[in-house]
């Protein structure tokens, strides 16, 4: 199959992603409607299959033995090993004869050729017809997807077209579009999503989801008393307002932008002042900054006409790669941070894997390998060079026009960048233009000469309005699947950062589509949510922006959803994941644990310590010297901030590229070397033994304890504080049974020991409070 077939049931024949079904079974129904006698069709029969099985490496850029079939005249002109076409025994043509001996198509990995019989008659008719060509047709190797590639009539490069909603009978498809989407294809199979879940779950699930904390016991009790039908939408307004909102989703865009706070390599030397665009992004959320504009700040922000410090700012997106003072090779090495800049802006603005186009075609996106080059143009003019080492490979605060760490051009006017033949430096090939990514072929791809005023090549600018255009198919897909991602666990399209030939397609294209188009435009007037505020009714009514390209109306619409607030149970499962075990279809929640930086916040939580005062240079957390042991300077390597410095929020957490606080990194914290769309979940033994052994997880229950014991001294209400303060409720009978008798047994024990100092029954109180630290209700949403 030429690609995976999306599970929403939707009939192929009114698909707009039909025409990716199947390439082989294509060619045989085209085979089977062309008689034998009858001359097959060049643009339904013989132009797809030479573009399947020949233009890979028989195209006018690459031309295998001297051959190209790409245009008629190329054809009879032949290649180095003579012509392929004989007119005087054109079925002795040895175009043909290499495919009849199964030669042509060459086989791969010891599997036979990939033509199919169907095809070779095909190709067989048309050779002894006389190889008729169109006139002036030229074939191009990315102009349609095959069983191997894609081409720019691939599905994400696609114009992006609002769909009509969703009708279906006897099916209640009104109030919020997701549903009507999500339920349509429920429908077709006689499904039922899960029933919604219960309120205290609920609670749980938005506010970790939208500021990354846990619901304080106030805040349940007074959700769960509140039965206005207004009571769950002003929760979502006002977590959508708290200023905790753009940190956890700061969190993930740093992720994505391989943000560190030092260079990486041997000497790992501090970023200085990289902290200022940490806090640039989670101020642009709280903001609800326009995602166009978000995109223009950090690939153009010093060319902007208003320009200012927090544009600037923005810029150090590009700097935030590895860097290496002393590279082998320092001329080749600008070629290196040249591929991190296309990365990095490729991955996260359109979803596709640029960087593998350096040394040659993209071996599966229709993306040449001068188009590497083309995208890469925008960033040749930065300080790329050696000599820019006196500030870490980047521009002085002199050049910037401010103090911060950012990115502007060296000049208006750089030398040409020339292709690399195979990516080698030493290798150079013609020079490229600069210009945009071909692969939207309905887009303008061309770069402007900067204004005769302006100091920089203003090639970053023109790309960044290339990349925010509203026609660009990629963007507002691209990010729209990431708000869903890690809202529900699992995007719409499960690969966020390859929306390409490798990637999965998305399981509910029209929604996607739809929600990218209602990304790009205006909903109309803001809203106000006019109902009483049960948390703080002194609040003013909250608005969210309804204009172009913010984000907070789309995180919303999603948390108001049904699909979003049923339960992770259902009645169903085991039928249901039988044939959909991925979940593709959204008939439940997702169960999904804490990522390291909330369980971290949390346990902070539970203990009572978190600090929550936001920005400004990030913490060191203390960290056990057997980690420093592989560390040259070992204990000198690294110098953990004043223990009041560490409270504070796991995303202020100075991250030294070498040397990554290891309870974090046990739990799955991101790399920081490449873009991370998505953090690995994994389940082992070493998360267990961390939670039970790490310093701070036992500090946080040390403190815990010695709180309560100090709030109150009956046994009985210190298990019933512990619960409160942990898991935000109180025990059951059962629970406090079990209780009584774990902290009684631990109590006995610590009196029996000789080495302990500190009081045996706050010691077996700690120990619960640890227990309780280690269940699956703490660390798991559901």
């Amino acid at each position: 199959m030429m690609v995976r077939s999306t599970i929403e049931p939707k009939t192929l024949a009114d698909h707009r992603w039909a025409r990716f079904f199947t390439y082989g079974l294509t060619v045989a129904l085209f085979a089977h409607s062309t008689s034998a006698s009858e001359s097959p069709d060049f643009e339904r029969d013989i132009g797809p299959l030479l573009i399947r099985h020949c233009l890979e490496c028989h195209n006018d850029n690459a031309e295998t033995g001297g051959l190209s079939l790409s245009s008629h005249e190329r054809l009879r002109q032949g290649g180095d090993n003579g012509l392929i076409l004989l007119d005087k025994s054109l079925v002795d043509s040895p175009l043909l004869q290499r495919v009849l001996a199964g030669e042509m198509p060459p086989p791969k990995d010891d599997e036979p050729t990939s033509i199919t019989p169907q095809e070779i008659d095909l190709l067989k008719r048309w050779v002894t017809a006389g190889a008729n060509w169109p006139n002036e047709r030229v074939l191009d190797p990315y102009e349609q997807t095959t069983d191997a590639r894609a081409g720019r009539d691939w599905w994400s490069l696609q114009p992006i077209v609002r769909p009509d909603m969703p009708t279906q009978q006897g099916t209640d498809l009104s109030g919020n579009p997701i549903d009507a989407f999500i339920r349509r294809g429920l429908a077709k199979r006689d499904w039922k999503p899960a029933p919604p879940t219960d309120r205290r779950t609920l609670l749980r699930r938005v506010t970790y989801d939208l500021i990354g904390l846990p619901p304080t016991l106030d805040e349940y009790a007074a959700f769960e008393q509140d039965e206005s039908p207004a009571a769950y939408e002003h929760v979502v307004d006002r977590l959508l307002a708290s200023p905790h909102f753009g940190e956890r989703w700061g969190r993930y865009w740093l992720d994505l932008v391989r943000y560190a706070d030092t260079c990486g390599y041997e000497r790992d030397q501090e970023k200085t002042n990289a902290w200022k665009y940490r806090d640039w992004v989670i101020q642009a959320i709280n903001d609800d900054m326009p995602y166009d504009q978000f995109v223009l700040a950090q690939l153009a922000g010093d060319e902007l006409p208003d320009r200012d410090e927090s544009t600037v700012i923005a810029t150090g997106f590009l700097r935030l790669g590895t860097w290496n003072d002393e590279p082998n090779d320092p001329q080749e090495y600008k070629f290196e941070r040249l591929e991190d800049m296309v990365h990095a802006t490729s991955t996260a603005f359109l979803g596709l894997t640029v960087k593998c186009a350096r040394c040659h075609d993209h071996k599966f996106d229709p993306i040449p390998q001068t188009d590497y080059y083309r995208m890469a143009s925008a960033f040749w003019a930065g300080h790329i060079e050696p000599r820019d080492r006196a500030h870490l490979g980047g521009p002085s605060a002199d050049e910037l026009g401010f103090n911060v760490f950012g990115w502007t051009d060296r000049g208006r006017d750089v030398p040409p960048l020339h292709l690399l033949k195979n990516g080698d430096a030493k290798h150079p090939g013609p020079v490229v233009e600069p210009g945009q990514l071909t692969a939207v072929s309905f887009l303008d791809t061309s770069i402007s000469p900067p204004p005769e005023d302006a100091a920089t090549t203003h090639r970053r600018l023109q790309l960044a309005h290339w990349i925010t255009d509203t026609r660009n198919p990629l963007t507002a897909r691209v990010l729209v699947n990431r708000l869903w991602q890690h809202h529900f666990g699992k995007g719409l399209v499960r690969t966020p950062n390859n929306f390409g030939f490798n990637g999965d397609e998305p399981t509910h294209p029209e929604l996607l589509d739809w929600l990218a188009n209602e990304l790009m435009h205006s909903s109309g007037q803001e809203t106000r949510d006019k109902s009483q505020e049960p948390f703080a009714t002194s609040q003013q009514p909250i608005a969210i922006s309804q204009k172009p390209w913010t984000l907070k109306r789309l995180h919303k619409l999603i948390a108001m959803s049904k699909t979003y607030q049923q339960s992770s149970n259902h009645p169903h499962h085991e039928q249901y994941t039988a044939t959909d075990p991925g979940n593709h279809l959204w008939w439940r929640a997702e169960r999904r644990r804490l990522d390291a930086d909330a369980m971290r916040d949390s346990l902070l939580v539970a203990s009572g310590q978190l600090d929550l005062t936001p920005g400004g240079p990030g913490f060191k957390p203390s960290i056990d010297p057997e980690a420093l042991e592989g560390l040259s300077k070992k204990g000198a390597a690294w110098q953990a901030s004043p223990t009041e410095e560490q409270r504070r929020r796991s995303i202020y957490t100075y991250l030294q590229r070498s040397l990554l606080p290891p309870l974090l990194t046990v739990f799955d914290q991101q790399d920081t070397t490449l873009p991370c769309g998505r953090r690995d979940v994994t389940t082992v033994a070493p998360q267990a033994l961390a939670l039970m052994n790490n310093a701070f997880v036992h500090e946080q229950s040390r403190v815990l304890a010695t709180r309560i014991a100090e709030q109150v001294t009956s046994l009985d209400e210190q298990i019933q504080l512990a619960w409160q303060h942990v898991l935000s409720r109180d025990p059951s009978e059962s629970e406090h049974i079990a209780a009584l008798a774990h902290v009684q047994s631990q109590t006995t024990r610590f009196q029996q020991s000789a080495e302990e100092t500190e009081a045996p029954s706050l010691m077996a109180l700690t120990s619960l409070c640890h227990v309780l630290m280690n269940t699956n209700e703490f660390l798991y949403v559901d």
